[in-house]
């Protein structure tokens, strides 16, 4: 197991894969590096150094009781990738992982950045304010919360049904990948996964998003049920300066795993222009 120990003490865990183009991808919430596993296969087989870490509080790293926030994420994540000497890489964020990789810019700027991807991701903002209409209700970030707390383990194994869209008509669900997700789930700190939810949900990233200069990738499908796609992927992709939106039709929130092959030709081909 790799680890870095980052300032305040903390211990985390990370992947370090192949040799070439550096990939650095940051996962979502409540799941691991082990949610990249298609893409880092894929990619490092075809020339890319592949770097993926378990986020504070989440899967293999130390489990904090405080700096479960965005911002400390993204803070975690700069560490990381100076103690690597990282440069030139492509930024690949999930869901909470794209909130990470648009803040670590906002915060530490495009110097180590060649290119970013955004995958179903949180940007620009989840809540309904009244800024942002087309935002979720605090009451369904509310009721997330009572399932961690209440039964976090019921709560994740229903969770994954809609996450992998499998309660669409005609999907196949797949009882392995429940399994996986329901294990990935329990193995994030209960803690961290609680605050995580109000670092995901009220997190304003509009102004990181307006500092993501480089050539952006927005990948998202439009099944998605867990971030809908009108009020992020498709107002991210109209914030960044440089942004491509790419709808998926027919995919979920779990993209890269319910469709890996269109994810992995998408990475490949927006990382060869």
């Amino acid at each position: 197991m790799a680890t870095f120990t980052l300032k305040d003490g903390t211990e985390l865990f990370y992947k370090d894969w192949g040799s070439g183009q550096p990939v650095v991808l940051s996962h979502g919430w409540p799941l691991n590096a082990d949610a990249w596993d298609a893409q880092m296969m894929y990619l490092a087989e075809r020339g890319c150094r592949v770097i993926a870490h378990d986020r504070r509080g989440h899967g293999r790293s130390g489990q904090t009781w405080a700096g479960n926030d965005m911002s400390r994420y993204a803070d975690d994540l700069a560490e990381l990738i100076d103690h690597l000497d990282v440069q030139d890489a492509v930024f690949i964020g999930h869901s909470t992982g794209g909130g990470e990789v648009a803040r670590y810019i906002g915060r530490h700027g495009t110097k180590r950045v060649k290119k970013a991807v955004l995958i179903s991701a949180v940007p620009p903002l989840m809540l309904k304010t009244e800024a942002n209409p087309g935002g979720l209700p605090l009451s369904v970030f509310d009721d997330i919360r009572k399932g961690v707390i209440g039964n976090r383990s019921q709560f994740f194994k229903d969770l994954a049904t809609p996450f992998f869209g499998f309660n669409r008509e005609g999907a196949h669900a797949s009882q392995g990948t429940i399994d996986w997700f329901w294990l990935a789930g329990m193995q994030c700190s209960i803690k961290s996964a609680y605050d995580c939810i109000e670092a995901f949900s009220e997190t304003d990233f509009t102004e990181d998003l307006r500092k993501m200069t480089m050539p952006t990738l927005v990948l998202q499908g439009d099944a998605d049920q867990i971030v809908p796609l009108d009020d992020s992927g498709k107002l991210s992709a109209k914030i960044v300066p440089d942004g491509t939106l790419v709808v998926v039709p027919g995919a979920p929130h779990g993209i890269c795993t319910t469709h890996a092959d269109i994810v992995n030709e998408q990475l490949l081909a927006f990382m060869r222009k």
